[in-house]
């Protein structure tokens, strides 16, 4: 395993940490998942009030006979943002409770969103107050923020100088937060990258079109790679439900170094691949074509497109296509069959897509049946 500086915070965590989201089949499997993880040299474990009983699962854990010492474990769980300092007040004390510890490691404000959100946080009388407060009576010891937000909300989030570290999602196929990860890294604000295995493409079950052009590279190996390989990023999240999900992560756990010949190969196949399968019909990700007056996501619907046609990525495509219109703020945005064929958004477009059919037959690849979050 190795370790790396989480930004200003000074905590040296390892390049992967424990996600407890799915960690809940049952309390003892939950804690063989955990100290499997720690025993192989995890040592941060990261939580959510949203999660189920996850915080009260991993405060049980704690005081557990564990593979190393519980002081050099750090924990990190996440409340939600709220204008109502009182409420946040009510929520930590209630985290520190179930976590029955005396104080929380990182404790980040989870889902900034958006801008309604980040008023809520810069606002004198919101939950910072209650936040700021609870870091000068040493009950957190470090904050920052997780933000599934369009990226104009994630930087102006992080200009806010409130914040010590940011979760965000960034991935291969998932680069529109590229300007987060910079600015966040020349703020020296740890990065934790959220669900590189799921949100990253569902890598653990490729496609044999993906899986072809990436060997002699796993699809997720070569993720992990891709980010272990960034020296500005802390820590990835594994979420394993099992001991045995820790399998495959953790093998490359010592592999940080910069990319070899052969991983820059597989992605240069992969670009290939991406330029030749959509032709004229491939969107670049730009995003100009927003807003949109029936508040489509366009690039997000097109970029799930994209992935579909290219690499045969259509289960993942349909498991997030189906959450739009289905996940609130989390994952905003009305589907493509909602286009009305306007042409608002033509003029705006470089790459001349006739957007309106790339809508309609990405609605007809991806329809599938509407999907939630895990926690909504």
């Amino acid at each position: 395993m190795r370790y790396r500086r989480f930004g200003k915070t000074n905590l040296l965590l390892s390049v992967f940490s424990l996600g407890t989201m799915r960690c809940l089949a049952s309390e003892s499997e939950a804690q063989k998942t955990v100290q499997e993880g720690i025993a192989r040299g995890i040592n941060h474990l990261e939580t959510a009030r949203g999660y189920g009983k996850s915080e009260e699962y991993l405060g049980n854990i704690l005081k557990t006979e564990l593979p190393v010492p519980r002081e050099q474990l750090y924990i990190t769980t996440k409340l939600p943002p709220t204008p109502d300092a009182n409420l946040m007040r009510q929520w930590l004390n209630e985290s520190l409770e179930r976590l029955q510890v005396d104080y929380i490691d990182c404790l980040a404000i989870h889902g900034i969103n958006t801008w309604e959100h980040l008023a809520w946080v810069k606002s004198s009388t919101g939950c910072m107050q209650a936040v700021q407060e609870a870091v000068a009576k040493g009950y957190v010891r470090h904050v920052g923020f997780s933000t599934h937000a369009q990226l104009e909300v994630i930087l102006e989030t992080i200009n806010t100088d409130l914040f010590e570290f940011v979760n965000l999602h960034y991935y291969y196929f998932f680069l529109r937060n590229a300007a987060a990860v910079e600015l966040a890294h020349k703020k020296d604000l740890g990065i934790f990258i959220i669900s590189p295995a799921d949100k990253g493409g569902q890598l653990y079950t490729p496609s044999s079109k993906l899986k072809t052009l990436c060997a002699p590279f796993s699809p997720l190996e070569l993720n992990y790679r891709f980010l272990l390989s960034d020296r500005r990023i802390t820590t990835l999240s594994v979420g394993p439900a099992k001991p045995a999900e820790l399998r495959e992560p953790l093998a490359v756990a010592n592999r940080d170094d910069p990319l070899t010949p052969m991983e820059v190969n597989a992605f240069s196949r992969l670009e290939a691949q991406l330029a030749d399968a959509l032709g004229t019909d491939g969107c670049s990700q730009c995003y100009q074509c927003l807003p949109c007056p029936e508040n489509i996501h366009i690039p997000e619907v097109l970029r799930l497109r994209n992935l579909a046609v290219a690499y045969e990525m259509t289960d993942f495509g349909k498991y997030r296509y189906g959450m739009l219109e289905n996940a609130g703020h989390w994952f905003p945005g009305n589907k493509g069959n909602r286009c009305t064929s306007c042409g608002d958004c033509l003029p705006r477009c470089p790459e001349q897509l006739n957007i309106p059919n790339l809508l309609l037959d990405t609605h007809n690849r991806l329809g599938g049946s509407p999907r939630r979050r895990l926690w909504g």
